[in-house]
């Protein structure tokens, strides 16, 4: 069974950018300048590097970029708010330069925020849900969109052996609430994404669940996004090093679009690119390409040809 979520706010505009959550599947691409990161251990450390890896993602078919400076992991080293900045926001301005595809940045600091959003970026990402309200004030003074996610813990602190009654329950109950508070903060409920926090203070059996019973998060009404790429539920579900998890990571994907998430935060862009393409023909959010199979010409039919069509994609 698959699932259309019933959107409150389907066509959200941001800065310059408008798109129909309800048409599409959208797929988020992963910068991080880090040198710890948790999949790529630096490769996109380097200034050119992450500037080059945003165009590349876009290239590849991204509809947007996220761009971090900083690990979840509070296992990585610490990163100042100074170094953060001298992380992010190069990133937005030279990429700014090359694509006009929408960036966001992956951070929880306000002033971070606000120095993106100035340098380019159209999309706050806050793996903290709001913890620090000023960062909602940040998003209410501008047209940008902001990702809520549900993590426990403060910003880059342990939550060893997290325990729920009803992860699901109390996962929807922890966004609606950081919803309202955004909204109370002044920003519009249809700027706001909904994030459920896969593997964030939450152990592989809790993200599994999320993933089974998904459309009850996606019963909030807000566009959902699943970041599920390569992530340590992936790995413990299949016993697969992180360089091998690309087709679990569609597969959980995948589980997520038909349980009413709209966009993908993943590693890989061009295969799940593919992979949303495919999963939107299922969902009859688009045509085919085009119309061959078991249509062609019979020259030993009587009834003469069938007709053969060629459909924009």
């Amino acid at each position: 069974m698959v699932y259309l979520p019933p959107l409150r706010h389907p066509r959200v505009t941001w800065g310059s950018w408008s798109v129909d959550f309800s048409a599409r599947v959208l797929t988020m691409g992963i910068v991080n300048r880090t040198p710890d990161s948790f999949f790529d251990r630096g490769a996109t450390y380097a200034l050119e590097r992450a500037v080059g890896a945003v165009v590349a993602a876009a290239e590849a078919g991204a509809d947007w970029v996220d761009v971090g400076g900083v690990p979840f992991s509070p296992d990585t080293l610490d990163v100042s708010l100074a170094e953060e900045l001298d992380r992010v926001v190069p990133v937005v301005l030279g990429a700014r330069v090359w694509t006009d595809v929408v960036l966001s940045v992956d951070t929880w600091r306000p002033e971070v925020a606000r120095q993106a959003l100035a340098a380019g970026a159209v999309v706050v990402n806050d793996t903290s849900g709001l913890r620090d309200p000023e960062l909602a004030d940040v998003v209410a003074a501008s047209d940008a969109g902001v990702v809520i996610t549900h993590s426990l813990a403060a910003p880059r602190t342990h939550l060893r052996r997290p325990r729920y009654d009803d992860v699901v329950d109390e996962v929807k109950a922890h966004l609606a609430d950081r919803v309202q508070a955004a909204v109370d903060r002044g920003v519009p409920e249809d700027r706001i994404v909904i994030d459920p926090g896969h593997d964030l203070n939450k152990n592989t059996r809790h993200s599994l669940e999320l993933t089974r019973r998904l459309p009850e998060i996606a019963d909030l009404g807000l566009p959902l996004l699943a970041a599920v790429s390569n992530k340590d539920f992936v790995g413990e579900s299949t016993g697969l090093p992180k360089p091998a998890r690309l087709a679990p990571s569609l597969a959980a994907a995948s589980a997520c679009v038909l349980g009413g998430a709209r966009l993908l935060r993943m590693h890989d862009v061009a295969a799940s690119v593919a992979a949303a393409r495919m999963l939107e023909a299922v969902l009859g959010l688009r045509e085919p390409t085009g119309l061959r199979h078991n249509l062609e010409d019979d020259p030993d039919d009587p009834a003469g040809p069938d007709e053969v069509t060629d459909v924009a994609g």
